[in-house]
Formats: structure tokens, sequence, C-alpha cells
């Protein structure tokens, strides 16, 4: 199936529930795309494709052995990078917090794990989630994919940006 980066979630879901594809699958085809157009977008902070695939492999193997989490069980989802996940940066695209890695999950990423959701990136945003065009980042200006001399709007433009320019299912944001 070409475009495999272009799903919606229940198209996801489905495709994963009915095994036309696995996790890895979809997981690698996200991947490739965010290599494709990440480095004009610049929605993400950080990404752990290792950490992606071991994820996607995991899902694979629960739905092999028909104990998926759930439908959504082996689907990308991306975090605001205020939101916290245990293991991974949580920065709120904020220099102060350059190296912090959560020591715990949010009750909302608990619940995506739990529902066996693939995370993937951590999505840019205006730091400390201060603005409303993500580029008041520390890190980077996000670019709305559509037109890369707009803004996507924010303080989530990361989220929306990741989604629109198909390197992820899903993203979660927040409204501070």
């Amino acid at each position: 199936m070409n475009n495999l980066h272009s799903l919606t979630l229940r198209q996801a879901a489905e495709l994963l529930a009915d095994g036309s594809i696995t996790s890895s699958k979809l997981c690698d085809a996200y991947l490739a795309r965010i290599a494709e157009v990440e480095p004009a977008v610049q929605a993400l902070l950080s990404l752990n494709a290792d950490a992606v695939r071991a994820q996607a492999e995991a899902s694979d193997k629960r739905r092999a052995a028909g104990k998926a989490l759930g439908p959504f069980d082996g689907i990308p989802v991306t975090l605001k990078d205020n939101i916290a996940a245990k293991g991974y940066p949580c920065t709120c695209a904020s220099r102060i917090l350059k190296g912090f890695v959560s020591p715990y999950d949010a009750t909302v990423t608990c619940k995506l794990k739990n529902a066996g959701f693939v995370l993937m990136g951590r999505a840019n945003m205006d730091e400390f989630a201060m603005g409303s065009s993500c580029e008041n980042s520390a890190y980077q200006k996000t670019k709305n994919p559509r037109n890369y001399d707009c803004v996507p709007g924010g303080s989530s433009g990361g989220s929306a940006a990741a989604v629109a320019a198909d390197e992820t299912v899903i993203a979660l944001g927040s409204d501070t």
C-alpha cells in the first residue's frame, strides 16, 4: 500500500486490525516521511527512531498473539514537548530544560501507552506554551507545511504541523 504516512486514525486502525499492515511497516513509513519533510517543517524537537521501532515490534508481537491492547495498538502518536513521557526529553521548547528527561509519564501518556500507541517524536511549541504562532521556541520556528511562509499557529504548532505534514497519525497539543 502506497502513502501509509497519510492514513487517518480510523484507516490505520482498520488496516492493523485486519492484518493488511504491521505497526513496524506503518512506523517505518512515518519515519521515512519525517526524514523527507522535517528539515523544512521543523515540527519535531526530538525523535528516537530505535524506540519507535521497538514499540512497533512489541505491538506486532501482541497482535500476532491475539493480545492487542485495543484498536489503536501500534499507531504512531506525537506528543507536544510539555507532556511528560518517562525516559523522553521534555524541554517545553526552552533551553532552561535542555537535557531534561522526564522521570514519569503524564496521565495522558499512561493512557496512550496502555492503549498501545507508539510514541513518535516530541513536537515543537512556543517556549513554555507562551505564544500563539510556534515561532517562540528556543530551538526552531515551525513552518506551516502547506505554506512555508506561514506559521502553523500555536502554542501547539509543532503538533499541528506534524499531522498536517503526515509525520504522524495523530498528535497531542495543549491549551495553556
